[in-house]
């Protein structure tokens, strides 16, 4: 889900490797983007694919998805419904392929996905495990690689255009600043995001979001001082120039902002009440 800044956080991809197939799913909106991205890996010469985010319960959408088969797996970055509504569907449609997600509630015949480092069978590509909890409590990405090319598919975690909400109080700001600078580390690898276009460097959009985040709470604190006393009005001034349409998204963040200023101040909510 898309938050207030909306150019691309790094420079566009030039291309997706070979073993790359990008389907959109016809779900655009504010919070989307162009529509939810369904990554389809198949490594060369193999006979199944691996999708990653099923997407909404479209059934042309998820047709297309089926077509790509055979698909060995299907992985979920996180329990949003623009990412999983479309789960059990395609997971009929592929004749009871295991769905993986880190949250158990998203999980069809198969593990929950667990630990940082896991392998996954990717069925000829190298599938690794990053979790980067923040935008969710269940959110995840993976590092995928297929000789030397690495892609990592960040989910809502980094966009591809835009900035994310942390969709408080499931999400947890301490831990998305932990996730990014875990994302930063991961220099010159192209980011496949869960909305918007691919990203040349996944490590450089991650230090862009760690900027704009920590401008984002200076912002909040001087709201605060300013007089500010709920989220709501927090929103009002941070959020003063985007439409009002998108204020309950938002106040996502700005009270996953307060909560995190209030635990670092040894406070509650930096003093604030959070109605």
């Amino acid at each position: 889900m898309t938050g207030h800044f909306t150019a691309p956080a790094a420079a566009l991809a030039d291309g997706l490797p070979g073993w790359v197939t990008l389907l959109r799913a016809p779900n655009p909106g504010p919070m989307t983007l162009d529509g939810t991205n369904t990554w389809v890996l198949r490594a060369p010469g193999r006979e199944h694919a691996v999708v990653v985010d099923p997407g909404p319960a479209d059934e042309g959408h998820l047709a297309a998805i089926a077509a790509q088969g055979p698909i060995g797996l299907v992985l979920i970055t996180h329990g949003h419904p623009d990412h999983t509504d479309g789960s059990r569907r395609l997971h009929e449609l592929l004749g009871g392929v295991p769905v993986r997600a880190a949250d158990p509630a998203h999980t069809i015949a198969g593990e929950p996905l667990t630990g940082p480092g896991g392998e996954l069978d990717g069925h000829g590509l190298g599938v690794r495990l990053v979790p980067t909890p923040g935008h969710t409590g269940d959110s995840v990405c993976f590092l995928v690689e297929y000789g030397d090319e690495r892609v990592v598919l960040t989910g809502d975690t980094i966009l591809g255009r835009g900035t994310t909400v942390v969709a408080h109080p499931d999400g947890h700001l301490g831990d998305y600043l932990a996730s990014l600078e875990l994302l930063s580390t991961y220099r010159g690898i192209p980011a496949l995001p869960g909305h918007g276009p691919a990203l040349a460097d996944c490590g450089v959009a991650a230090d862009f979001y760690l900027a704009h985040r920590r401008t984002r709470l200076d912002q909040v604190r001087a709201a605060v001082a300013g007089g500010a006393t709920t989220a709501a009005e927090v929103v009002a001034t941070v959020y003063a120039d985007v439409d009002r349409s998108l204020w309950w998204a938002a106040e996502w963040s700005v009270r996953a902002q307060l909560e995190y200023l209030g635990r670092e101040s040894g406070g509650g909510a930096a003093g604030l009440e959070q109605a």
